[in-house]
């Protein structure tokens, strides 16, 4: 039975059957139409169950495959732009220092340098005189001059005083270019003018090194 629309009491459903298909063709009421003449072992059919098209498949894939490239290729061209220009690295200027360490400039040396050979009077007279206790020490110095080119050298035996260290006297200023010529032979570092003295006179004190 079909339910009142409009009545005041409300309708009840659960009096009838409870699906379509337990109604038999007995008890259903309305005329038959297109939609009731099913083909025997056919599938259930309506308008909104139409099969969709090869393209309404296919569609979701082509928009996958055509916007994932557009949007790598878009990530990747904003981040290449964005890092292409290389930061700019400022090197500091080297500014002088408020007080800048001086040059250390050579002073002279107040010891007087090698005499050259050809400033000494090679033919000058010259007396060595051993003021130690070894023997053959001015024998030595000798041979040292003579090796040097000294024309006229000759030992002698010491008889004055204890000397602070070994010494060469020269007798007049224009000889003092040979005296220092001899020192700087025999590697003696004091040279003294003295007036009593003919040419050249060393004396030999313990600290003379052959």
């Amino acid at each position: 039975p079909v339910p009142r629309v409009g009545s005041g009491s409300t309708p009840d459903f659960t009096s009838g059957p409870a699906n379509l298909s337990a109604v038999s063709k007995g008890e259903y009421t309305y005329p038959e139409d297109e939609f009731d003449a099913v083909e025997r072992h056919s599938v259930p059919r309506g308008v909104h169950r139409a099969p969709h098209s090869r393209w309404t498949r296919v569609r979701p894939f082509l928009v996958v495959l055509v916007v994932a490239p557009a949007l790598a290729y878009g990530a990747v061209t904003y981040w290449s732009m964005d890092r292409s220009a290389a930061p700019v690295v400022q090197t500091p200027v080297a500014t002088p220092a408020a007080s800048a360490a001086k040059t250390p400039v050579a002073t002279p040396s107040h010891t007087a340098s090698a005499t050259p050979a050809s400033a000494a009077d090679l033919s000058t007279a010259v007396a060595v005189f051993n003021a130690t206790a070894r023997s053959g020490l001015a024998g030595d110095a000798a041979k040292v001059l003579t090796s040097a080119g000294w024309k006229s050298v000759k030992p002698e035996n010491y008889t004055g005083g204890k000397l602070a260290s070994s010494t060469v006297y020269y007798g007049t200023a224009k000889l003092e270019a040979t005296a220092r010529g001899a020192a700087d032979a025999l590697k003696i570092t004091t040279v003294k003018l003295d007036a009593s003295v003919h040419g050249l006179k060393i004396i030999l004190e313990d600290d003379y090194k052959p």
